[in-house]
């Protein structure tokens, strides 16, 4: 039996977003479930917040899973924003960044996880409300940090250049992101910012960050890319 797949939501989104994804990896025989988030529960996050009552809910749905399926080990796949909380998730250092966390803010689950997904995940940024998050993310746990325990796939979707004038929205999200707007990417997200060193590395061409783009990581002839590698 294939290890299930857990699915964390990107920012601000909620799980019914993903029920095309969760399907998909089903017929494709990946048992998936979405961490049934929905879109107010980010809201206390918002602002460059604390990420824990998020990383608190997958840590839930994971051990749920791990109980229903009889496993030790599961698949995780983090949209967007979700896939830098999953690195948080696996590591072993508490998180704790903000005044309202403690030293509980621990979860350590490399243990649990064979396989993480990253789609079009922002592993850097220079936007200034997300910097304490992705500083801890980075200076604690640098690159595909346990590789050698975890498999890292980092997934950038390359759709649109980032221009100025004809293609403003992404220009200006990449520039926030790295510095420089006249890159490609998924429309969000600059390739160079979505992919790790020491990661298995992909580029999938014409694909969109979310579904209001038409193609995204959630489209089915996507889905049967990635999952190749869930384990």
């Amino acid at each position: 039996m294939q290890l299930p797949t857990v699915i964390l939501p990107g920012y601000l989104a909620g799980a019914s977003e993903y029920q095309v994804m969760q399907q998909t990896l089903q017929s494709l025989n990946h048992p998936a479930v979405v961490v049934p988030l929905r879109w107010w529960e980010w809201v206390p996050t918002v602002g460059g917040r604390s990420v824990t009552p998020i990383l608190r809910r997958l840590d839930e749905t994971v051990q749920q899973v791990k109980r229903e399926f009889g496993v030790d080990k599961i698949n995780l796949v983090g949209h967007s924003a979700g896939g830098w909380l999953a690195r948080i998730y696996l590591g072993e250092k508490a998180y704790c960044v903000h005044p309202q966390d403690n030293s509980d803010c621990c979860w350590f689950a490399k243990s649990s996880v064979a396989t993480l997904v990253t789609l079009g995940t922002p592993h850097m940024s220079q936007e200034r409300w997300t910097l304490k998050n992705l500083n801890f993310v980075n200076d604690t746990y640098p690159g595909a940090f346990y590789n050698s325990d975890v498999q890292y796939i980092c997934v950038a979707g390359k759709a649109i250049f980032g221009d100025r004038f004809r293609s403003w929205l992404a220009f200006s999200s990449y520039k926030l992101t790295v510095g420089e707007g006249a890159c490609w990417g998924d429309g969000i997200t600059p390739i160079t910012a979505a992919h790790l060193i020491g990661a298995e590395n992909l580029t999938l061409d014409g694909v969109n960050h979310s579904p209001k783009g038409g193609i995204w990581y959630g489209s089915p002839e996507v889905v049967a890319v990635w999952a190749t590698y869930l384990v």
